[in-house]
This record gives structure tokens, C-alpha cells and sequence, in this order.
């Protein structure tokens, strides 16, 4: 496909669009991927070290900005969707994001930026200045508001460029793999220049990422299709909601060309539509009456009046939101699992040989490899052997499917280890010595993470194609930043329910060789069963909306590409 690569190829034979993009998005990625997580994935350490921050202090102040940058993507989706589209959305943001990373940068540089550090052997520090912390936390926030506009949005500019629902399916399932191929690498070389040879060096890699996955996006311009934004979807909406209450009165017309509106001019903005049979009462709102519309046909009570394709985009989302709260607790297990890993290493012999020792916090490293490897061979090899055997390429509710399954296993697994883990401290008499390392290899995490690194392949990538697929298409941004907004909740739900552990059980002490932590393990495989049942309860009573287009068109694999 020496073809597809021409600057004039498209899924539709126009000039802009198709896989030509594909390099300048990815790449984009890719350094934007590489700056954020090299200064996110250290900042607990950062805060301890150079601003005297207190461990617990710092750790929330972590979990305050990994949290809110996976609900920024949200906020960059909406005013993408109503006012800017994407194009504009991810060029700001990626320069907020370039000032926020080297006024960070300033700080590791200029000394008067810092705080002296503390007297070794002694609790004795200086406290930061109000103008260090302002400095420092503006940083912080224009980094993280830059990340998170940019994060969801470019997969949703990427899927733009194609047509056919599953080219969109495989470039977000290489979206993803780039994405972990450069957390793995800001996660594990950036935090060790970090570390061992300076802030201001890995803060400084972390500058140029940014600036060259911003360079990298725009010199791309020329080839991308844009989309145009069509004024604030989420408005049209409400006004589905407020129309269907006021007319709830209304008898249903069954004339559905003459007393329904489908827009000025009597056709839609967006796709033909006709008024279905579900949820049928929310149909009022597009039922006219009189008064309702103008001698010329536009809509005179806007508040009383919406187009057909208005209250179908409405019903699309009320299907799907069950489909969409499923995964919430899908992911919170992994939220969970990140900070109780760690703490398992920390607890374990992690040497690789004599002379080298795994970092307890990398450890998770593991299972971003295993993610990024399998989207590899999920694309090249399962999904077209999947459909040999069964005519077709696993629809995204399949790989969501899998996903629960392997996450559940996972969590058993991970309970499974620890059962052994303390099994071997009880027999050396380690628990009541905090810090004692239990001559256990760290290997033996490896396999929980592996698990469910694999079963991030199929439900990370399945629902960014699900919503992506259903949703409106004045929604398209907004679709894609939706597993952002899971990822967001799930994070918070997973300190919840951790504090709640820690409150009504004594599963979770500081020392977790007295802890029970296999139970909170046991635990989490209990409610993914749970959850998993809910998600077939919900995906057996889901239809596709865009079923036939996704039937209908060819895959095309990376080594079409590339070649």
C-alpha cells in the first residue's frame, strides 16, 4: 500500500486525511507523551526532595494532579466540540503545556526558586516562601491543564482522518500502544536522569519532548482534515430534556413527515434522522405545535422545540451510559493495584543479579510493556486470525468483553502472590519488623501485572472505538475523552476505597506484613465479577447504531503502513 502514504490518499479520495496523518499524530503523541509523564511520574519525589513536602502531603498533592489530568480532557473536549475544534484545542494546549514544563524546569535550575534543603539527621527545614510555592504550583497547573488538552483530543483528530469505523479501530489501537511506549520510557529513562544525574536535566528532556511533539503536530497541517465545530452540543441536549418535559402532555403524533422537525429547510445539521420507538415519550420534543416555528420554518421557541437529530443524539447517549458506567469499575481495580504493587515490592527482593535493583515504583512499567506488546499483536495477528474464524474483526463490545475477564483474573492472580508473600514472612517470623524484606522475588509480581496489562489492550482501545463509533458526531471530541474521564474516576473512586478499607478492617496497616492484603484483592475480584455481570446485562440489551458501516469496510493493518 506504497499508495496510501501519498499526500493525496483519504478513506474518501479527498486531499486531506488517511494514514499520511498518521506519523504526524503519533509522533506528537509520542513527545507529548514523553514530557508529561517524565515530570508526572516523579513529582512525589521532587516535592520531597527539593521543596521539603511531606511524604503524605506530597503523595495528595499527586494524586490532585493525576486525577485532574484525566478530567481536563473533558474540558479540552468540550470547547473542542462546541467553539474550536481539535486543531486549535491541542496547538494551545501544547504550548501551555511547554510553559508550564520549563517554568518546572526553572524551578530545578535557580537555586532562589528552592528552598534550602533540610539539615541530614535532622526534622529541622526552611519552610518554602509563598512566592516558591506559587511558582512551583503554577507550574504544575499549566502542565497539567496542557496535558490534558491535548491527551484524548489528538485521538479524536486522528480518527477524523478516516472514514471507515475500522481504520479508526486500528489507528486507536496504535494510538494506544504509542502512548504506553512513551510512558514506559518518560516512566523509566527520564526518572532515571532524574534521579541520578539531575532535575534540571530530565526536567530539560522533558522541554524538548514537548516542543517537538508540538513542532512535529503542526508541520503536519497541511494533510489533516479539520473538523468544524458545531456550537455547544451539550445545549441542544438540555433542550431535549426541558422540550419532552414541557410537552409531556402531548399526544404523539404517528405522522412522523409532516408533524416532526427535522431543521430549517427540513433536513437535519448533522445526519438524517427519523423519530425511533425507543425511549418514544422524549420524541414530543421534536413534535411541533403551533407557535413553535417561524413563518420561514426556523424555530421560533427554541426551549420548546428540538430536530429530530437532537433527540436522537439524546437516546444515543442514555443507551450507552450504561455501557459507560461499567468501566468505571473497571478501572478502578487498576487504580488500586498500581499503589498496592508498589507497596508489595517495596516489601520484596527486587535484585536482578548481584548488582542491579529493580526501583519499587517502576515496577508498574511491567504492565504498560505488556499492554504496548499485546496491542501489537492484537492488531497484526488475533484480530485478522479472529476474523477467519469467525468472518468479522472482534466488535468493540467483544474486546471490552475479554477485558473484564482478564482483569478479574488479574485481581486473582494478584491475590493469589500475596497469599505466598505472607505465607513466607509469617514463616520468618517478619512481621513485626517494618521494613523487613521477605526473601520473596519481585518476579512474582510480573504475572498480576501482565494480566491485566493484556486486558488493557482489549478494553482501553474497545471503548475509545465503542464511543468513538455510537456517539453524535457533534460529540466526536467528547467520545474520545470519555475513557480519560473513567480513568479520572477511577482514580478517585480507588483512594475511596482504600481510606474505607483502612477504616472499617484491618487489612491495610502501615506495615503491610501484618495487613491482610490479599483480602482487598479478593475483594476486588468480587466486585469485578459483579461488574462484569452488569456489563453483559448491558451489552446483551445494546444495538449498534453504526453497525452496517462497521461491517462493511476492509481493516487496514501496520504493515499496510508501512509498506
Amino acid at each position: 500500500m506504497a499508495s496510501s502514504l501519498s499526500p493525496l490518499s483519504s478513506d474518501s479520495g479527498s486531499r486531506r486525511g488517511g494514514w499520511i496523518t498518521f506519523p504526524f499524530i503519533t509522533g506528537a503523541l509520542a513527545g507529548l507523551t514523553v514530557a508529561s509523564g517524565g515530570w508526572g511520574s516523579n513529582l512525589i519525589v521532587y516535592l520531597i526532595q527539593e521543596f521539603n513536602v511531606k511524604s503524605i502531603a506530597a503523595a495528595q498533592v499527586s494524586n490532585v494532579v493525576s486525577g485532574s489530568i484525566n478530567f481536563f480532557p473533558v474540558i479540552g473536549a468540550i470547547i473542542a466540540d462546541s467553539l474550536l475544534g481539535s486543531f486549535p484545542v491541542i496547538s494551545v494546549s501544547s504550548f501551555i503545556s511547554l510553559l508550564g514544563i520549563c517554568l518546572l524546569a526553572l524551578t530545578a535550575t535557580l537555586g532562589s526558586l528552592r528552598p534550602p534543603p533540610c539539615v541530614i539527621g535532622s526534622d529541622v527545614c526552611q519552610p518554602t516562601t509563598k512566592l516558591q510555592l506559587a511558582i512551583l504550583y503554577t507550574s504544575i497547573t499549566l502542565a497539567s491543564i496542557g496535558s490534558g488538552g491535548t491527551r484524548f483530543t489528538l485521538a479524536t483528530i486522528g480518527a477524523n482522518q478516516f472514514d471507515k469505523p475500522k481504520n479508526q479501530s486500528t489507528f486507536f489501537n496504535w494510538f494506544f500502544f504509542t502512548n504506553y511506549i512513551a510512558s514506559v520510557v518518560s516512566g523509566t529513562v527520564i526518572v532515571y536522569v532524574e534521579d541520578n544525574v539531575g532535575w534540571k536535566w530530565g526536567f530539560g528532556i522533558c522541554v524538548i519532548g514537548n516542543l517537538i511533539g508540538l513542532a512535529i503536530f503542526l508541520s503536519g497541517s497541511r494533510f489533516y482534515r479539520f473538523d468544524k465545530p458545531q456550537g455547544s452540543p451539550f445545549i441542544g441536549l438540555a433542550r431535549v430534556i426541558v422540550a419532552s418535559t414541557r410537552k409531556r402532555n402531548l399526544h404523539i403524533s404517528s405522522d412522523e413527515s409532516k408533524d416532526f422537525y427535522y431543521g430549517h429547510g427540513g433536513v437535519t445539521d448533522v445526519v438524517a434522522a427519523t423519530p425511533s420507538k425507543s425511549f418514544r415519550f422524549l420524541n414530543r420534543a421534536a413534535q411541533k405545535m403551533e407557535g413553535d416555528t417561524k413563518p420561514d420554518g426556523s424555530i421560533l421557541k427554541p426551549w420548546r422545540l428540538c430536530t429530530v437529530q437532537q433527540v436522537e443524539d439524546f437516546k444515543t447517549l442514555v443507551r450507552i451510559l450504561p455501557l459507560w458506567s461499567s468501566s468505571i469499575f473497571l478501572g478502578t481495580p487498576i487504580a488500586v493495584q498500581v499503589s498496592l504493587t508498589i507497596l508489595q515490592a517495596l516489601t520484596m527482593d527486587r535484585h536482578l543479579g548481584p548488582h542491579f535493583k529493580i526501583p519499587a515504583g517502576s515496577i508498574i512499567v511491567v504492565e504498560l510493556v505488556a499492554c504496548a506488546f499485546f496491542i501489537a499483536i492484537l492488531d497484526r495477528f488475533l484480530c485478522p486470525l479472529w476474523q477467519k474464524l469467525f468472518g468479522q474483526f472482534p466488535t468493540p463490545l467483544q474486546r471490552l468483553g475479554l477485558g473484564h475477564v482478564l482483569n478479574v483474573l488479574g485481581m486473582a492472580v494478584s491475590a493469589l502472590v500475596e497469599s505466598k508473600r505472607l505465607k513466607i514472612t509469617e514463616d520468618h517470623h517478619l512481621q513485626d519488623k517494618p521494613g523487613a524484606i521477605t526473601p520473596m522475588l519481585a518476579l512474582w509480581l510480573f504475572p498480576q501485572l501482565v494480566l491485566v496489562g493484556v486486558g488493557e489492550a482489549f478494553h482501553f482501545p474497545g471503548q475509545v472505538a465503542l464511543y468513538y463509533q455510537e456517539f453524535p458526531v457533534s460529540l466526536r471530541n467528547t467520545s474520545t475523552a470519555m475513557i480519560s474521564l473513567i480513568i479520572g474516576m477511577s482514580f478517585y473512586l480507588s483512594t475511596g476505597i482504600i481510606d474505607f478499607v483502612r477504616r472499617v478492617t484491618s487489612w491495610l496497616p502501615d506495615n503491610i506484613n501484618k495487613g491482610k492484603l490479599d483480602n482487598v484483592y479478593w475483594m476486588l475480584v468480587v466486585v469485578g465479577v459483579v461488574n462484569f455481570g452488569y456489563y453483559l446485562v448491558c451489552a446483551n440489551l445494546y444495538k449498534y447504531q453504526n453497525a452496517s458501516d462497521a461491517d462493511s469496510s476492509d481493516e487496514v493493518k501496520m504493515s499496510d503502513i508501512a509498506s
